[in-house]
């Protein structure tokens, strides 16, 4: 009876370290940036404002997180409100007719130490093309109010004619006065759901 109980009490106390866990985005102590070249010689930045995105996860190292995010692309922000409202028209991205863009996580495997590999599903203007993210987990940390946060950066990079970001005029040069490759770089801290 004793062996049955303790057998009973340790399922019990596994299986509580690893529940699925659920974590959220904190968009007050995240960001999700862009770079693009311009004109060849330069490089454009821009921020997202808006956005949501959750992990869930049952393993301590999070080998089989669940990641999905979502952008408003209506709050590119690139500090220049022309070039703002050409990237939100249809040139870019077409924001009035996909107005959010998606990433679905389909594995996340570590490769050492806090390094890892994401890979999903990322859809821009209804296209859905795999990507792929390299990934720095920072960790977890109790903060002052009681909450758990786990930290992350992440960097990838997209082919924007992929998506049909297809506007493509040329400098005398014949150089792109917009770079065809999007560098990305979100940094991003998760709060852990009660």
């Amino acid at each position: 009876m004793k062996k049955l109980f303790l057998a009973a009490a340790i399922a019990l106390s596994t299986s509580g370290l690893f529940a699925q866990t659920t974590w959220n985005v904190d968009p007050a102590h995240s960001n999700v940036r862009f770079t693009v070249s311009h004109l060849v010689v330069s490089e454009v930045e821009g921020t997202f404002k808006k956005f949501n995105g959750s992990l869930v996860s049952s393993r301590p190292d999070l080998t089989d997180a669940k990641i999905n995010f979502t952008v408003d692309v209506n709050s590119i922000n690139t500090d220049n409100e022309g070039r703002d409202k050409h990237l939100k028209g249809d040139d870019f991205f077409n924001a009035d007719n996909y107005p959010q863009m998606t990433f679905v996580g389909t594995s996340f495997r570590k490769l050492s130490g806090n390094q890892y590999e994401l890979k999903g599903n990322l859809t821009i203007r209804n296209v859905t093309r795999p990507a792929t993210f390299k990934v720095t987990y920072g960790g977890t940390v109790k903060d002052p109010w009681g909450n758990i946060k786990a930290g992350f950066k992440a960097s990838g990079s997209i082919n924007r004619f992929d998506y049909g970001l297809k506007w493509n005029t040329l400098t005398e040069a014949g150089g792109a006065v917009v770079g065809k490759d999007i560098a990305i770089d979100l940094k991003l801290e998760f709060a852990q759901a009660k």
